[in-house]
C-alpha cells in the first residue's frame, strides 16, 4: 500500500489555497485532510513534546476515516542536541505516553527520526541511533539522514540490524546529499519530498518558507510517482510525504501523485485547493458538501 500525505497541517499560508478563509462552524484542518488524504506527518511533535489530550483530539477528529494514519516526527531534543542519557529517558517516556492513543488504535504508522546534514556516519552516531531504538520500544522507526556517508552497503546492514527504515529524500542536489535511490533497510518505504528550490535552499539567511517554496511540475510528479511504486515493490507499506509546504503546494502535489498512483483516475478533492491550483481540475472530482456538519 502507498499512502500520500503532507508534512504538517498548521500553516497560516494554507488559509485560502487549502482551507477556507472564512472558517465554517466546526472546522478543523484534520477533518478536511482526513476525508481526502491517506494520512499526515506530524511536525509539531518535532518542536515540542506532544500532549496526550491533543493527540486524543487528533484521533477523535479523524475517527470517521478508519484508514487514516499518522507518522510523528521525533522531538528535536533527540536529534539536534547533545546526547543526554537521563534527560532522554524521561523525554522518551513522555513522547511515547502522549502518542499512546494513536498506538492503541493502530493509527501510528511510524516515528520519523530526522537528523540534519551535519549528522555524518560514525561510531558515536551509530551508538546514538541504537540508544534511540532502545528508548522508543517497538514503534516502527523511519530514519532521515541527509549526508551521503550513511548510504553505503555496510551501513545499510547496520541500519537493518537496528530496525530503521531508511527514508528516500528528494531535495536540491549537492555533493554531500543522499543518492536518489537506495535499497530498503526495513518494512516501511518512505519518500520525503522537500522540493528542488536550489536557489533558496543554499542561500545564506533563507527562511523556511523560502527553502520549501516549490511546486513540482507534472514531469517531476510522474517521476516521483514511478519512484514511489518502485520503493513500494520492496516494502510492506510506503509513504510519500510532501514537505514543500509553502502556500499549500504540498497538498496540490499530494493530490497529483495520488492521481498518478491511482491509474490516472480522478481523485476526490475540495473547492479551495482546486481553485488555488486550477491544473488539478482535470485530475479531480470536487466534493465538499456536509464536511463540517
Amino acid at each position: 500500500m502507498i499512502r500520500v500525505a503532507p508534512a504538517g497541517w498548521s500553516y497560516p499560508d494554507w488559509d485560502g489555497p487549502v482551507y477556507p478563509r472564512a472558517k465554517p462552524k466546526g472546522f478543523h484542518p484534520l477533518r478536511l485532510l482526513g476525508r481526502y488524504l491517506d494520512g499526515v506527518e506530524v511536525n509539531s511533535s518535532f518542536y515540542a513534546l506532544p500532549r496526550v489530550d491533543i493527540v486524543s483530539r487528533w484521533l477523535e477528529l479523524t475517527s470517521p476515516w478508519p484508514e487514516f494514519r499518522f507518522v510523528a516526527k521525533l522531538y528535536q531534543g533527540f536529534t539536534h542536541r547533545p546526547l543526554d542519557e537521563g534527560r532522554w529517558s524521561e523525554e522518551a517516556e513522555q513522547f511515547l505516553a502522549a502518542l499512546e492513543p494513536l498506538r492503541r488504535r493502530s493509527k501510528l504508522a511510524a516515528i520519523l527520526v530526522q537528523f540534519p546534514v551535519t549528522f555524518q556516519h560514525g561510531p558515536e552516531e551509530v551508538r546514538r541511533l541504537g540508544r534511540l531504538r532502545s528508548l522508543l520500544g517497538d514503534v516502527p522507526l523511519v530514519l532521515e539522514v541527509r549526508h551521503h556517508t550513511w548510504y553505503e552497503t555496510p551501513v545499510y546492514d547496520v541500519l537493518r540490524g537496528l530496525g530503521y527504515s531508511l527514508a528516500h529524500i528528494d531535495l536540491p542536489s549537492a555533493w554531500n546529499h543522499p543518492p536518489p535511490r537506495h535499497p530498503a533497510t526495513g518494512p516501511i518505504g518512505y519518500l520525503r519530498l522537500h522540493g528542488r528550490n536550489e536557489e533558496q535552499w543554499f542561500r545564506p539567511g533563507a527562511g523556511r518558507d523560502d527553502r520549501y517554496n516549490y511546486l513540482y511540475p507534472p514531469r517531476e510528479v510522474g517521476e516521483l510517482a514511478r519512484k514511489a511504486a518502485s520503493i513500494a515493490s520492496e516494502t510492506d507499506e510506503t509513504w510519500v510525504v510532501t514537505n514543500n509546504h509553502f502556500a499549500g503546494q504540498a497538498v496540490a502535489n499530494a493530490i497529483e501523485i495520488e492521481f498518478m498512483l491511482n491509474g490516472k483516475e480522478p481523485v476526490s478533492a475540495w473547492p479551495e485547493i482546486v481553485a488555488a491550483f486550477p491544473h488539478l481540475g482535470p485530475l479531480t472530482r470536487v466534493e465538499g458538501g456536509g464536511l463540517f456538519d
